[in-house]
C-alpha cells in the first residue's frame, strides 16, 4: 500500500508498505480521506516524540475491509469515520472498533472533516463547560475546525451570546458564517471586548491569552482549556481567588479520553455526527490535498493560513 512516512529529518515522503492486519478490537479501513489536524504539527515538531520513520495521521474515513478478534464481522463494508493513534495517511489504517463510527449516507469527505475536532467541540460545550441557556461564550481560534463547530454546538445548547477571537480579518470574516454574534481580532484582544465578561471561555492558546481569560470570567464562569497553540509556558491559577469568585478552570484532553474511556469519546463523536447528518451542524472542508502535498498542508496549518478543515485525499 501507499503511505506517507515522517522520517528522522522531519520530512514527509510517500513509500510502499505492507498493509496492516487488525488485531483484537480493531478494524482495518480502506481510507478515502484523512483529516489534517494540529496533532500533525505537534508530532512533526517533536512535541509528541515517536519513533521514526512513522506513518502519521490521526483521523480517517473510508470502508471497513477487515476486523480483528472480538469485532462483529458484519462491519466489513461499512462506511466509517475513525479516530486513530497513527497511520491514517495511508491506503489502509487500523483503528479501534469502538472509535470507528458508522456514517451512513454522509459523504466520506465530510466524514473525514469531523475527526477529533467534532467530539472535542461537542464535549467542550456540553460535558466540560456545560453551557446553559442564555449564557455567554467566548471562543478562541474561532475560525478553526474546533472553533467553528463549538460555536454551532453552543448555539444549539442555547447560548445567549457567542463571541469569537480570530487571527486576521479574513479569518474573522470566515468565522462569522458559523453563528458568532461578534468577532474580535487577536491583535485587539482583550481591549476590543470593552470589559465584557463571559460565563464560558474556550482556550486552546495558552500563555497571556489564558491569563486574560481567567480575568474575563463572570462569577461562576468556566474556563475550558484544551490546548497550547501559542506556548507551553505555565499559567498559574490562584485556587483561593477562583473559589472566592466561583470561577472554575477546567481541562479537556481528547487523546487521553480516547485511551482511558474510549466509549465516552465515541458517544460524543456519534452525537456530533448525528447533528451533522441531520443538517443541524455544518462541517466545512475548505482544502483538499494529495498524498505528496502533506508537507505543504501541515505547514499551512502551522502558519495559520487555513481555516475550517483540511483533508488529505487517499483513494
Amino acid at each position: 500500500m501507499k503511505a506517507v512516512l515522517l522520517d528522522a529529518e522531519d520530512r514527509y515522503r510517500v513509500a510502499e508498505l505492507d498493509a496492516p492486519t487488525p488485531g483484537p478490537g480493531q478494524v482495518a479501513i480502506k481510507v478515502a480521506y484523512a483529516g489534517i489536524q494540529w496533532g500533525d504539527i505537534m508530532v512533526r515538531d517533536g512535541h509528541f516524540p515517536v519513533p521514526r520513520p512513522f506513518v502519521p495521521g490521526f483521523e480517517a474515513s473510508g470502508y471497513v475491509i477487515a476486523v480483528g478478534e472480538g469485532v462483529d464481522p458484519g462491519r466489513v463494508g461499512t462506511p466509517v469515520t475513525a479516530l486513530t493513534t497513527a497511520g491514517a495517511y495511508a491506503e489502509v489504517v487500523l483503528a479501534p472498533a469502538v472509535l470507528s463510527m458508522d456514517v451512513g449516507d454522509l459523504p466520506l469527505r465530510t466524514a473525514a472533516g469531523l475527526g477529533w475536532g467534532a467530539p472535542t467541540a461537542y464535549d467542550l460545550i456540553n460535558t466540560t463547560a456545560r453551557v446553559r441557556p442564555g449564557e455567554s461564550v467566548l471562543i478562541h481560534a474561532a475560525a478553526g475546525s474546533v472553533g467553528t463547530l463549538a460555536a454551532q454546538f453552543a448555539r444549539l445548547a442555547g447560548a445567549g451570546r457567542i463571541v469569537g477571537v480570530a487571527g486576521s480579518p479574513a479569518r474573522a470574516e470566515y468565522a462569522a458564517r458559523f453563528g458568532y454574534d461578534c468577532i474580535v481580532l487577536r491583535e485587539d484582544f482583550p481591549a476590543g471586548l470593552d470589559g465584557e465578561r463571559f460565563d464560558v471561555i474556550l482556550d486552546p492558546v495558552g500563555g497571556a491569552t489564558r491569563r486574560a481569560a481567567l480575568e474575563q470570567l463572570t462569577a461562576h464562569g468556566r474556563l475550558a482549556v484544551f490546548g497550547n497553540l501559542a506556548t507551553f509556558e505555565s499559567v498559574p491559577a490562584d485556587t483561593g481567588d477562583l473559589l472566592m469568585n466561583g470561577r472554575s478552570l477546567l481541562t479537556y484532553n481528547s487523546n487521553l479520553l480516547g485511551r482511558t474511556h474510549p466509549e465516552r469519546l465515541a458517544d460524543s463523536a456519534r452525537r456530533a455526527l448525528a447533528l451533522v447528518a441531520d443538517g443541524s451542524v455544518r462541517v466545512d472542508v475548505t482544502a483538499e490535498y494529495g498524498l505528496a502535498d502533506l508537507a505543504t498542508a501541515v505547514q499551512r496549518l502551522a502558519e495559520g493560513a487555513t481555516h475550517g478543515k483540511s483533508v488529505l485525499r487517499i483513494a
